[in-house]
């Protein structure tokens, strides 16, 4: 009987390298990276002296043998790589194979006294920083833990120390407070510090203390709640709205309408955690659907796949939408039972909102 046909044709490509620090780096302590991109791309990975043998189906094999040579350039370069960022590089040639790594993790926007250069985790990542560079406004939704607020403040710093700003401001709704800060206790730092935290401590990452306490002292970055933006002129700043989903319209409109002369604005967010109160439209969803189409407005909308903290979290995100969808529907399901007539004549009915989506705009 003869043997059923092969339903893929296997490849088998032999790779060989000079340096061995280079190959060290890309390989990780007992080859735990070369075993990252064989299970990422599907092929069979193996180091043999100065030798990495790549076999499998086809599109496998160009995935990973792209993975390993360009990750070994940047080795080679000096780019620091963790097992996250291989992860992230084989997923990225997999999407597009076209793509290049020294594009993307080459592009160090900062680099802090202590710790690793601060530059893009993938290519939505990398969308965003080219967005915010040629963009005086930016919007950015997505999911928590996809880097909109860590990289627009290192955007911001950078911006800063090329002094092509002044200036540095941070803005956040206070809406656990409802903004009525002047019925909590303490000073309006202690009042104020909860919801601004996280700005706190990406600004510490890529500044010395001492540097950073005299920039706030003198100004030079402010970090403020959303309401005390108001009837302000915001000229030659670098200024970053977080959280904007838990804006309503009327904020959101306030917040764009302070931008003055030599300044660049972005917005970041996530339209499906809003904290609104039940029925109130959110700002950073009604600006979505306004500002669509506007040219020197940049839009960029992350999703689970481009989560850059621990594995578990974009699995999370996931079960915790798809829970949200399946009530949603239901609730969908329930007002349609209401509203049909006995009569068997339908009625109008108002249509939910859907959330829009805001795809990738280069």
């Amino acid at each position: 009987m003869p043997s059923a046909p092969k339903t893929s044709a296997t490849r088998r490509e032999k790779l060989a390298f000079d340096d061995p620090e280079a190959l060290q780096a890309l390989c990780g302590s007992n080859n735990g990276r070369l075993k990252l991109i064989e299970r990422t791309a599907g092929a069979q990975v193996n180091l043999r002296g100065n030798e990495i043998t790549i076999e499998g189906d086809e599109a496998a094999v160009e995935t990973a043998k792209s993975a390993v040579e360009q990750l070994y350039d940047l080795a080679l370069a000096g780019k620091p790589l963790s097992s996250d960022d291989v992860v992230r590089a084989v997923k990225m040639l997999q999407g597009n194979g076209e793509q290049t790594l020294e594009h993307v993790f080459g592009d160090v926007i900062l680099t802090p006294r202590a710790g690793r250069p601060i530059a893009p985790k993938g290519a939505s990542q990398k969308t965003y920083v080219e967005l915010v560079r040629t963009n005086d406004v930016v919007f950015a939704s997505g999911p928590a833990g996809t880097g909109k607020t860590y990289l627009a403040v290192a955007l911001a710093v950078r911006a800063l120390l090329d002094k092509q700003v002044t200036r540095i401001i941070l803005t956040r709704p206070a809406i656990e407070a409802g903004e009525r800060l002047g019925f909590l206790p303490g000073t309006l730092e202690e009042k104020i510090d909860p919801y601004l935290r996280p700005l706190h401590d990406a600004l510490h990452d890529m500044l010395e203390p001492e540097r950073l306490e005299r920039l706030m002292l003198e100004k030079t970055i402010e970090i403020a709640p959303l309401a005390f933006m108001r009837g302000r002129t915001l000229s030659n700043s670098f200024v970053i709205l977080d959280e904007s989903q838990n804006t309503t319209p009327e904020q959101m409109k306030m917040f764009l309408t302070r931008m003055g002369f030599g300044s660049k604005m972005v917005v970041n967010g996530d339209v499906t955690q809003t904290d609104l109160p039940r029925g109130q439209r959110s700002g950073l969803r009604d600006a979505l659907e306004l500002i669509e189409g506007i040219r020197g407005i940049g839009l960029v909308q992350f999703t689970d796949a481009d989560v850059v903290r621990h594995p578990l979290v974009a699995a999370l995100i996931r079960a915790y939408d798809s829970r949200d969808r399946a009530r949603s529907d239901a609730r969908e399901g329930t007002v349609v039972r209401a509203s049909e007539p006995t009569n068997g004549k339908a009625e109008p009915t108002t249509e939910p909102e859907v959330a829009s989506r805001v795809e990738l705009d280069s």
